[in-house]
């Protein structure tokens, strides 16, 4: 950069993520900037990114959307977590909800009050404490005053590009067609001065958003900021996608099923069901992949599959120079935790804090790439748990896993909940304790101790707390509306409501 104001801001690529970040620099920056967003028809996005987590809720409001308008565009649902099928030993099941469990000390979470409850003759599941959890696994579905149902979206991520563009190109983004054929840099400073197109034209800018996905055009073709691969320990390298129709109401939560090389998704919209497989292909080809996955969905297919191949890893630098990285140009990571929309929403909002003025400043650049980094590497580590804390020893895709080395942040995790049940959270994370511990409890972790202060309460004291806390979720769960009838009155399309 050479000290002039960054006023010009690029968008590489529409998609997803493309089109988040055109919206969010739009609405958010107004005037201040010049936003162009290049993309092409031809090129086409991955378009599987169809399970949210509930900061999606957030960004939404951020931007002053609509929340029944957005779902309807969307054709969305209500989810309330994820139904984990087989992840413990083959045949079992538990849900990672988005709610808390119980009610927490500040000084110990409810894990240990439900263990020493437990010691003491108690047998109520620790999921009966969870409201999002029971709601979800009765099909049940309301907005809560004081926002007390916690929840995230299943939406068409096809159709949630489209929304944004609209917003986006409201509030001032020009869009241009056409593909990329060179990434021009300074030849001085190194920078990226211009994205000149197959028609010839040339777009320059000051600030350039790489949203080419996979391909990373400028942050690594063009910068080559180098890549972390973290497929030793996220094994699983190629998914197929399908959608099909839908044969029942659709229900609150996503689900992830394993098979005998990996795990298949199944995620209801209002008109359609979005189903894939997930492999490595060390352990499954791709034609018994793709029969394993028709063989194990519900309703006449819609589309051809969608094969797709990738590598778990993350960017070393993704903001680098005057090139920022969002969406799977920074990095990947498997889908088991709905994480991929999250990432792109992180990525646009730290640099919206960082917006340069002028200069752009390397502390903000060395800032944002170790938060960055840093909220990848707990997302990894939260998925390889799903895979390391398993008891499956049926295939050799599970015994490879269930055996592989993990980083040491996770094995200090797990082994301090199954000596102490404690969970720490470091910084800023994403998966709050409640999800680490559903997780470890619902794959077999029981932890050998708990804190002194569960046994401070005397016999009728916890019998109290914890069958209030109980009788508080089941009655509230017994009011609650069916979850697709609540989605058709409140955002259904006209098929829908119909229907």
């Amino acid at each position: 950069m050479n000290g002039a104001r960054v006023r010009r801001v690029v968008v590489a690529g529409g998609g997803t993520a493309g089109w988040m970040a055109a919206a969010a620099i739009a609405r958010t920056m107004g005037r201040a900037v010049e936003l162009t967003l290049v993309e092409s028809d031809a090129i086409g996005t991955i378009g599987v990114g169809e399970s949210t987590i509930p900061p999606l809720v957030t960004f939404n409001r951020l931007m002053g959307i609509n929340e029944a308008e957005f779902m309807r565009e969307t054709q969305a649902t209500f989810k309330l977590g994820i139904l984990f099928d087989g992840w413990k030993d083959g045949s079992d099941r538990y849900f990672h909800s988005f709610g808390l469990t119980g009610k927490d000390h500040w000084a110990a979470g409810f894990q240990h009050f439900w263990l020493q409850g437990r010691e003491r003759g108690h047998d109520a599941p620790y999921d009966d404490y969870c409201l999002e959890l029971a709601a979800a696994l009765q099909n049940k579905f309301a907005h809560l005053p004081d926002d007390r149902m916690n929840y995230a979206y299943q939406l068409d991520s096809g159709l949630y590009a489209k929304f944004l563009r609209t917003l986006a190109e409201g509030d001032g983004a020009r869009r241009v067609e056409g593909k990329i054929a060179q990434v021009e840099q300074h030849p001085e400073r190194g920078d990226v001065a211009a994205l000149r197109l197959e028609s010839g034209e040339r777009i320059e800018g000051d600030l350039f958003l790489d949203c080419t996905g996979f391909r990373a055009l400028l942050i690594e073709g063009a910068l080559h900021a180098g890549h972390d691969d973290w497929t030793h320990y996220l094994p699983c390298d190629a998914a197929i996608a399908i959608q099909t129709e839908s044969v029942r109401p659709a229900a609150p939560y996503t689900r992830a099923m394993t098979h005998d090389a990996g795990w298949q998704w199944r995620i209801p919209l209002q008109s359609r069901v979005g189903n894939g497989i997930v492999y490595c292909s060390r352990y499954l080809d791709k034609d018994a992949a793709l029969e394993r996955l028709l063989g194990n969905i519900e309703g006449k297919t819609i589309v051809q599959p969608n094969f797709l191949s990738f590598g778990a890893g993350a960017r070393r630098r993704q903001w680098h120079r005057n090139v920022v990285a969002i969406g799977l140009s920074g990095g990947f990571m498997e889908p088991l935790e709905s994480t991929s929309i999250h990432l792109i929403q992180r990525a646009i909002l730290r640099l919206l804090r960082m917006m340069p003025l002028r200069e752009i400043s390397a502390r903000d650049i060395n800032e944002f790439n170790d938060q960055q980094m840093q909220e990848m590497l707990q997302i990894r580590d939260f998925l390889i748990l799903h895979y390391k804390v398993t008891q499956r020893r049926d295939s050799a895709f599970w015994r490879h896993v269930a055996d592989m080395p993990v980083p040491d942040t996770l094995a200090h995790r797990i082994e301090l909940f199954r000596e102490t049940g404690r969970v720490f959270r470091k910084n800023d994370e994403l998966f709050a304790e409640n999800s680490w511990v559903q997780v470890m409890m619902g794959q077999g972790i029981t932890p050998r101790t708990w804190h002194p202060i569960a046994e401070k309460l005397r016999d009728e004291e916890l019998d109290k707390l914890l069958a209030t806390l109980r009788e508080n979720v089941a009655r509230t769960v017994s009011q609650l509306p069916d979850h697709a009838a609540y989605v058709a009155r409140y955002c259904g399309s006209a098929g829908v409501r119909a229907a």
